[in-house]
């Protein structure tokens, strides 16, 4: 059975980044196959992992609404559906010790419904065939709110210290038990916490709203010097003190 883990918060406290560091350390403990999926219109994942990415399924889908426009046919021997299959199948990228999924948007205005659809189908697809499914979710409610994730065996809610932070997953948390989701367990990790302690004010909120907090990540000037050298954060060194607070929050979470 595959274990998913999904990661969600407000945009800015650096979930890709934890996402992206999860990933590692999976990897390097021996735990693969993985499947990564970046579940982020606004998607940077890959560049979190140092993974080129050709094609999303956002752009297949647009790409195939253009030929449908102008009329172009598909390949002999092929109905629509294998076809749609076929190239979004094309979207899995193939790394050493994971695979990824993009899901990217389209081009045209409005919501980005239908290609949360076809995420949703490809998720469904991959399911029972990868170890680990981890899944980067978009800033908010709303893949939770649609519905659009498979089941969730672990969902990790990402904040940075700040009771804004604590809030918006506090909203979050309060959203999957009102629609009954279940997942096996939700934990909170507080991030770029200075000198990896939390603040009374943020001690509070967390109590209030009645959070399973499993652990604070400090704020780590490697992150930062990684992102501004253009490096993948995700392999900052094992010494470094966020990856040894991670690692020892991914223990204690039996993933």
């Amino acid at each position: 059975m595959t274990h998913t883990i999904a990661i969600a918060g407000k945009g800015g406290v650096g979930k890709t980044t934890i996402c992206g560091m999860i990933v590692d350390y999976l990897c390097r403990s021996g735990k693969a196959p993985i499947l990564v999926v970046d579940a982020d219109a606004n998607s940077n994942l890959n560049e979190v992992l140092g993974v080129e990415v050709d094609v999303t399924l956002g752009d297949i889908r647009e790409e195939m609404a253009q030929a449908e426009k102008r009329g172009d046919t598909i390949p002999g021997g092929m109905t629509k559906a294998d076809y749609a299959e076929y190239r979004f199948g094309s979207a899995l990228i193939e790394e050493d010790d994971f695979d990824m999924l993009v899901m990217g948007r389209t081009q045209g205005k409005g919501c980005y419904c239908f290609v949360n659809g076809i995420l949703q189908t490809q998720l469904e697809k991959y399911a029972g065939r990868y170890r680990y499914m981890v899944i980067d979710n978009e800033a908010g409610m709303e893949y939770i709110a649609r519905g659009t994730l498979p089941h969730i065996d672990t969902l990790l809610l990402v904040s940075d210290c700040s009771r804004r932070g604590i809030q918006a997953v506090g909203r979050i948390a309060q959203m999957v038990k009102d629609l009954g989701l279940s997942p096996g367990q939700m934990k909170l990790i507080v991030n770029r916490a200075p000198e990896g302690t939390l603040t009374a004010g943020v001690a509070e909120e967390i109590e209030k709203h009645a959070l399973d907090l499993a652990g604070v990540l400090p704020q780590d000037g490697a992150v930062y010097e990684a992102d501004c050298d253009g490096k993948p954060s995700a392999y900052v060194s094992e010494d470094s003190p966020i990856k040894q607070a991670l690692a020892g929050i991914i223990k204690e979470l039996n993933l």
